[in-house]
C-alpha cells in the first residue's frame, strides 16, 4: 500500500476538529441515568443473537503519566481477589441475560489484566465456563503490559484458553518512555512476542501511541523498526489525547514537550508509510493488520465492526459488559456499570440495579448508528442496504446531511452518487469529521471540547 491514506496538509488542518471516535453511537456522553432492570433485560437481548463478553480489570501496579482509562494503580493482590469475588456476584446476576446463547468472543481489557496471577485468571476462566456456554472455538483475547508478563505467564494463559493477546508498547525509546513513566526493554517484548506465536496464540496485537510527549520522527523510526523485528499479526496505533483537565495523570505532562501539530501530523505519516510498506494493511483509521488477518478478511466481506475496544470481526454480537465502568451493548440500548469500585461493590451488596446509566436508542439513532458504522469500518454506505434496514428513503432522510457533505465533495474526499456515499482513501484520516456530519448531538452546549483531536 502506498501513500494514498496520507491526506494533504492543507486539507487536514481544515478538518482537524474535536470530535468523537465513535465507539458508539450515540456516544457515552448521551448516557443517562435509568432503571437497569428496563435498560437491560431479557427483552433488549433477543436469543437468537449469540454474544460477547467484555470483562473490566482495572488495576495497575504503577501509573502511565498518558493513560486515559478506568484504572486503579496499588501493588496489594488480595484487591484482585476481593473483584473477582464481586465479579461473580454479577455474573450469577446477569448470566439469566444469556439463557440459550453462545459467548463467541471474551476480551479483558483495563486497567490492567496482567495484574491478575495466575491462580486468579484460572479462577476467572473458571466462572465463565460454569456461568456461561463459552463456545468451544471462541475467540479469547487479553491486554498484557509486558513489563508485568513472562514466558511462563503466557504458557499458562493459552492452557486456559486465551488465544488473542495485545501487549502495550506505546514506545521504545527510553525518554519517551520515561516522560510517561513505562520504562520497559524492548528486548523482553521481542521474547515476548516471539513467545506467543510459537505456542500457538492465533493473533498478537501491538499497541502504539503517536503524539507522545519528547517523540520526533527519529525516535518513531526506532520504534517502528523495533516493531516490525517483533513481526505481528496487529498493531493499533493510536493518536495521544492530551487531556489533562480529564485525566490528572496527564497533568505531569507539559505542554512544551508536546510536539505541535504539524509534527503530529508528520508523526502519523511516518507510521502509517512504514507499517503500509512492510505489507500491514490499514483497517479503518488505526489499526493495521497482515494480508491474511482476520480483521482483514473482515473488511473484504463487509462484516468489520466497530465497538468500545475498536475494531473487531464479528458484526451480529452483542455484548455484555462485567466490572467496574464496563459498557453493555445490545441492538437497543447501552448500558454502564459505575465507574468506581466502591460504588459498583455497594450496589451488588445491596442487590439494587447495577447500571445507573446508560441509553435507549430511538429510530433514529439506529439510522445513524449503521451511517456512521458503515462508514468507520468500510468507507463507503450503500443507500438500498439502508433502506431494505430502515425502510427509508436515505436521501429524503438525510437530505440536510448530505447537503452539509459539500465541503467534503469539493475537496474530492467524498463521493456521493445515486447509490450511496464512498469516502476517499485520502480521507481516511478524517472518517470521525465526516462521520460527525451525522451525529444528532453534536450541536449541544460545550460537548466538543470534551473529546480530542481527530488527528
Amino acid at each position: 500500500m502506498s501513500e494514498s491514506a496520507i491526506i494533504d496538509r492543507t486539507l487536514a488542518a481544515k478538518y482537524n476538529i474535536n470530535g468523537p471516535r465513535y465507539t458508539s453511537y450515540p456516544t457515552a456522553l448521551q448516557f443517562r441515568a435509568y432503571d437497569d432492570k428496563t435498560l437491560l433485560s431479557v427483552e433488549n437481548m433477543p436469543g437468537d443473537r449469540d454474544f460477547s463478553l467484555y470483562m473490566h480489570i482495572p488495576f495497575c501496579h504503577s501509573l502511565c503519566f498518558y493513560c486515559g482509562c478506568n484504572k486503579i494503580v496499588t501493588r496489594h493482590q488480595d484487591r484482585a481477589e476481593r473483584y473477582l469475588d464481586y465479579l461473580e456476584k454479577e455474573i450469577r446476576q446477569r448470566c439469566v441475560l444469556t439463557t440459550g446463547r453462545q459467548v463467541r468472543q471474551i476480551h479483558l481489557g483495563g486497567g490492567s489484566p496482567s495484574f491478575l496471577t495466575v491462580a486468579q485468571h484460572t479462577r476467572l476462566m473458571a466462572m465463565l465456563r460454569q456461568y456461561f456456554d463459552v463456545a468451544q472455538d471462541a475467540l479469547i483475547s487479553i491486554e498484557l503490559d509486558p513489563r508485568h508478563t513472562d514466558k511462563s505467564y503466557l504458557g499458562w494463559l493459552m492452557q486456559l484458553g486465551y488465544n488473542r493477546v495485545s501487549f502495550g508498547v506505546q514506545d521504545t525509546d527510553h525518554q519517551v518512555q520515561h516522560t510517561i513513566n513505562r520504562v520497559q526493554d524492548t528486548g523482553h517484548i521481542t521474547s515476548l512476542v516471539k513467545h506467543a506465536q510459537m505456542i500457538g496464540m492465533s493473533s498478537v496485537n501491538l499497541d502504539l501511541i503517536y503524539g507522545l510527549p519528547r517523540q520526533n520522527t527519529e525516535t518513531l523510526a526506532a520504534t517502528l523498526a523495533d516493531v516490525l523485528v517483533m513481526a505481528p499479526d496487529r498493531i493499533s496505533l493510536f493518536s495521544y489525547a492530551h487531556l489533562p483537565a480529564r485525566f490528572a495523570a496527564q497533568r505531569k505532562i507539559k505542554d512544551v514537550w508536546l510536539p505541535s501539530a504539524e509534527q503530529k501530523l508528520t508523526l502519523m505519516e511516518l507510521a502509517i508509510k512504514t507499517l503500509t510498506d512492510a505489507g500491514y494493511v490499514m483497517i479503518g483509521m488505526d489499526h493495521f493488520a497482515r494480508p491474511d488477518d482476520a480483521l482483514c478478511k473482515a473488511k473484504e466481506n463487509g462484516s468489520l465492526h466497530r465497538n468500545f475496544q475498536g475494531y473487531t470481526t464479528h458484526d451480529d454480537l452483542d455484548m455484555l459488559g462485567l466490572g467496574v465502568s464496563a459498557i453493555s451493548e445490545t441492538a437497543d440500548v447501552y448500558s454502564q456499570n459505575p465507574k468506581q469500585l466502591n460504588a459498583y461493590y455497594a450496589q451488588l451488596d445491596a442487590g439494587k440495579p447495577l447500571s445507573p446509566v446508560g441509553y435507549r436508542l430511538n429510530d433514529d439513532d439506529k439510522i445513524r448508528r449503521f451511517v456512521i458504522q458503515s462508514l468507520m469500518c468500510n468507507l463507503r454506505l450503500s443507500y438500498a442496504q439502508l433502506a431494505a434496514k430502515f425502510a427509508i428513503c436515505p436521501t429524503t432522510y438525510l437530505a440536510d446531511e448530505l447537503a452539509r457533505l459539500a465541503p467534503f465533495v469539493e475537496d474530492n474526499l467524498v463521493m456521493l452518487s445515486d447509490d450511496g456515499i464512498r469516502v476517499s482513501e485520502t480521507a481516511r484520516l478524517l472518517i470521525r469529521t465526516i462521520c460527525s456530519t451525522f451525529d444528532a448531538y453534536l450541536n449541544q452546549p460545550d460537548i466538543t471540547h470534551r473529546y480530542s483531536r481527530v488527528i
